[in-house]
């Protein structure tokens, strides 16, 4: 990374405080420390040099003509939420935090489409969607704090992916601006479109390394007229697993598959007063929506009666809410032990369970402990090692466990990434998976787009 000398600094800020609202610009390194570093647990080298809290696209387009003249790196920032260090703003950077940006221009029920600035709050999409008996189907676990901005910038998955896709599959078109401030707009508000290169595709997922989102077109989808949740218990994690496999070879496609190893659910209960580690080693959560969730909710209790210890079934919005919230509040229960390292692999379906005892094998040869969650009906993994919050750093002993994790995943015909991104922390393993063309071929593309490397540096590639 390219480091910003006083006198570019100075000539930086003296610009962006001669062009911006005197609201906008935050410098001091007590008011930039907040926005250093996202949920990932690792940290940046040093503070932001400035934080440039951009109201509308104006402000972005300022921020970016200034930052790329003087070539001053610039971190995108959305809630912060982000789990593998793409938010992380060190030394001489300037943080481009997009969470003022928080409006729903355009809601079109007879399309099915919204247009959002990045700064709004997935749920809070999802819940103006519903007024009018439409939903956004992307639904990561961070849905009530993360931004749609930031879910475009890593291409977040969820709960709901198994069925509905990821972010990508509800992206229709993009307002950004590039690294000179030049604005552009890509996709378009139809349902097909294939004129030109997909750029709309390949700028979500991108990290922030590309452009920055000034406002999203999305798809929404109608609210499901019923639903019906399948709660499981098992005597392992791998049970579990195995489970999820024979639902898929029957061909089963349920809207979400859950799945909770024995230690997350200890974790929950500690948290939030619940019982569920008492049930067993292992819980999931099946959910079947549509006019036929009543009958493919029957078929799975079929399939897992005789894996599972317990098998439970409602059709009660309360009571399935209720066992989702465990779903969603498992991370926060997590934190609560320690310093939280979160992992993202995914691997094909049918090799869940080998990926689940790869995961158990690491975390016993490198003495780390690991709690594994998963999305399990698209075979995204989340083993997440808890640290001790006095380590500095993170131990050799994790990243070797990580590592052998990566290793694994991609041996299994897998990714080391299925929805968090590679940020910072899996850059190293980067080049394994695509090899040397395309990573050269990535690179090339990243200098078409930013040619001076002020772009989230350091991060994705």
């Amino acid at each position: 990374m390219t480091v910003t000398q006083p006198r570019t600094a100075e000539a930086l800020l003296t610009a962006l405080s001669r062009d911006l609202p005197g609201d906008a610009l935050i410098t001091g390194p007590e008011a930039t420390a907040p926005y250093a570093a996202d949920r990932s647990g690792s940290r940046p080298d040093g503070e932001p040099l400035a934080v440039v809290r951009a109201a509308n696209a104006e402000q972005v387009r300022t921020t970016l003509r200034h930052a790329h003249a003087l070539r001053v790196p610039v971190v995108p920032r959305g809630a912060g939420t982000g789990l593998s260090g793409g938010a992380n703003a060190g030394t001489g950077t300037v943080v481009l935090d997009l969470s003022r940006m928080n409006r729903i221009l355009d809601l079109d029920p007879h399309d099915q489409i919204a247009v959002v600035e990045p700064g709004v709050i997935t749920a809070e999409l999802d819940r103006a969607a519903g007024e009018f008996g439409l939903r956004y189907a992307p639904d990561p676990a961070s849905a009530a704090i993360s931004t749609v901005g930031g879910n475009i910038a890593t291409n977040a998955g969820g709960l709901r992916c198994a069925k509905y896709g990821v972010t990508r599959d509800a992206v229709l078109g993009l307002d950004v601006v590039l690294a000179d401030g030049t604005p552009i707009r890509t996709g378009r508000r139809t349902v097909k479109g294939v004129t030109g290169y997909d750029l709309t595709a390949l700028l979500t997922g991108s990290e922030g390394t590309l452009a920055v989102i000034t406002a999203a077109t999305l798809r929404l989808r109608p609210v499901p007229e019923r639903t019906a949740t399948v709660a499981a218990y098992f005597d392992t994690f791998a049970e579990g697993a195995e489970a999820v496999s024979a639902l898929t070879a029957a061909r089963l496609e349920p809207s979400m598959a859950e799945l909770l190893d024995g230690p997350v659910l200890g974790a929950v209960d500690d948290a939030q007063g619940t019982d569920l580690r008492s049930r067993g080693g292992a819980l999931l959560l099946v959910q079947c929506d549509g006019q036929a969730a009543a009958t493919e909710a029957e078929r799975a209790v079929r399939l897992l009666r005789g894996r599972a210890t317990s098998v439970e079934t409602t059709d009660d919005p309360a009571e399935a809410d209720r066992l989702l919230t465990a779903r969603r509040l498992a991370l926060p229960a997590l934190e609560r032990l320690g310093r939280v390292l979160i992992e993202d692999i995914a691997v094909p379906r049918s090799h869940l369970a080998a990926a689940v005892r790869e995961i158990t094998a690491a975390a016993e040869r490198h003495d780390v402990r690991i709690f594994t969650l998963a999305h399990a009906a698209d075979g995204n993994l989340h083993p997440i090692l808890v640290l001790d919050p006095g380590t500095p750093g993170i131990p050799d002993a994790a990243w070797q466990a990580a590592g052998d994790i990566f290793t694994a995943a991609l041996r299994l015909g897998g990714t080391l990434t299925g929805e968090h991104g590679v940020g910072t922390l899996k850059r190293r393993w980067l080049a394994d998976e695509l090899g040397p063309e395309q990573h050269a071929l990535q690179h090339r593309i990243k200098a078409a787009f930013d040619p001076h490397h002020i772009l989230n540096p350091g991060k994705a590639l």
